[in-house]
């Protein structure tokens, strides 16, 4: 998948490139073609110019393409395709070529500042991964026979199924089938060739298969009560920053932590079938413009909050000819007509602005007109507990109407105080779809709740 956001990326200020030290973070935008109706690539870089966009990565290299990005003042990171890996890794003279028609051809017209070699490779259906390492060095081979190997770095992105444990950030690990094969000679070549690890990281994915568990707010980057990391004590405001601290707790526990990151893609789809919680153009507003925002003010992560946190949307345009659930054609920023999805910030300073046909942060509300979320009195005390305690921990809940003395502390029962914290949890997350559920223990009532003389809010 990918992602690019908007045109706010970037004005002058952001002349830092990815691949080097940086003081503040920056953003680009990826540039997917699998649809039959987009612009002419001449068209699209006079877009990406308008909105302020200096930064592309393509998953190819579509000679028409790399022609219109000539002289642009836009940076370029290509892609050698899966398919080519099994090429690449066993024999030289394929990469001379491949570099010599597909990077050379271009240079220095066409600034090409990164080879992405293959795409989320450990998960490709091919079995590719034996190859990646040799093929990335192959091409580092023909990039220094034709003296490009100072300007432009190679890596590999990876998905973040990479890793066999990613909460707590601190206990971030890789797959230990991944780690002698080709995880740690992958890292090794990083590091000598001072290139950064490209990772793909969406915090879409998990809220929309954990939507009892994470709050909406955490993974939008609205105000929430944060993530306490149980296994080093750092707070975390949102879900992207933990996902990125795992894989540097995972790069770290191999012996790599001084390797450095780039999120290649990351966005949020503006629609989605009915079991994709979550999505709808607000929450993409909302996800893509709290990024924007997170990336600009320079501050790294939790984790390393020295590194600049650098990005690229996912993605520049929706495409329709891509296949699979409905959300992998809606993650674009702009229609193929070069009409806005919907409005992004264009500086750190502005809110974001949602989609004027949908005022929630949700893909839709689950109900019409008023609705309240009550326990299920038939589900156990555990899990009710569980669930009282998330919604008033991490889920962010107003639970101090249950606090003893506090107007809604009687009656003193679990159902009637789970009740309150979930219906506060479902009220503040705009009553959407998977937030009234609490793994079973939880159900949405059209009828006001009646618990003593407590009054449940139907808004926040």
């Amino acid at each position: 998948m990918s992602l690019f956001v908007l045109s706010l990326l970037m004005l002058s200020s952001f002349s830092v490139i990815p691949f080097t030290h940086a003081d503040s973070g920056m953003i680009g935008v990826n540039y997917g073609r699998i649809a039959n109706n987009l612009p002419a690539p001449e068209k699209v870089v006079e877009l990406l110019k308008s909105q302020g966009i200096n930064r592309v990565k393509l998953y190819d290299t579509d000679s028409s393409v790399l022609t219109a990005l000539a002289n642009s003042g836009i940076k370029v990171v290509v892609s050698l395709p899966n398919e080519n890996l099994s090429a690449a890794a066993a024999d030289q003279s394929y990469t001379d070529a491949w570099v010599q028609d597909n990077v050379k051809k271009y240079t220095p017209a066409t600034d090409i500042e990164a080879i992405a070699v293959g795409n989320e490779v450990f998960v490709d259906p091919r079995n590719t991964t034996a190859y990646l390492v040799p093929a990335m060095k192959n091409v580092q081979s023909s990039l220094a026979k034709f003296s490009l190997d100072g300007a432009i770095k190679i890596s590999s992105p990876l998905a973040l199924s990479a890793l066999a444990n990613s909460y707590p950030p601190s206990a971030g690990s890789f797959k230990p089938d991944l780690i002698e094969p080709v995880i740690k000679p992958m890292l090794d070549f990083l590091r000598k060739t001072s290139s950064h690890l490209m990772v793909n990281a969406y915090p879409f994915f998990a809220y929309a298969a954990n939507a009892d568990k994470i709050s909406l707010e955490y993974a939008l980057f609205k105000e929430n009560a944060g993530n306490v990391d149980s296994g080093n004590g750092l707070k975390y405001e949102n879900l992207l920053d933990a996902q990125i601290d795992a894989v540097f707790a995972a790069m770290s526990a191999v012996g790599f932590n001084d390797v450095k990151v780039v999120v290649t893609e990351t966005g949020w789809p503006s629609a989605g079938d009915e079991n994709e919680i979550g999505a709808g153009s607000a929450n993409a507003a909302a996800y893509n413009g709290g990024l924007v925002k997170r990336v600009l003010t320079g501050n790294g992560t939790p984790l390393k909050p020295e590194e600049p946190l650098n990005v690229y949307l996912f993605a520049l345009f929706n495409e329709n000819q891509k296949t699979g659930p409905t959300s992998e054609r809606n993650y674009g920023l702009f229609y193929p007509n070069e009409n806005k999805v919907y409005d992004v910030p264009f500086s750190a300073k502005s809110a974001p602005v949602n989609d004027s046909k949908e005022k929630v942060p949700v893909k839709s509300p689950s109900h019409v007109g008023q609705t309240w979320c009550v326990a299920n009195g038939k589900t156990s005390k555990e899990k009710l507990q569980e669930g009282l305690d998330y919604a008033c921990g991490e889920g962010g809940a107003d639970c101090r109407p249950i606090q003893k003395g506090a107007t809604c502390y009687d009656p003193e029962s679990l159902e009637a105080h789970a009740s309150y914290a979930f219906n506060s949890y479902y009220q503040k997350n705009a009553r959407g779809v998977g937030t009234c559920d609490f793994g079973g223990a939880a159900y949405v009532v059209s009828q006001p709740p009646k618990y003593g003389k407590c009054e449940f809010p139907t808004g926040h």
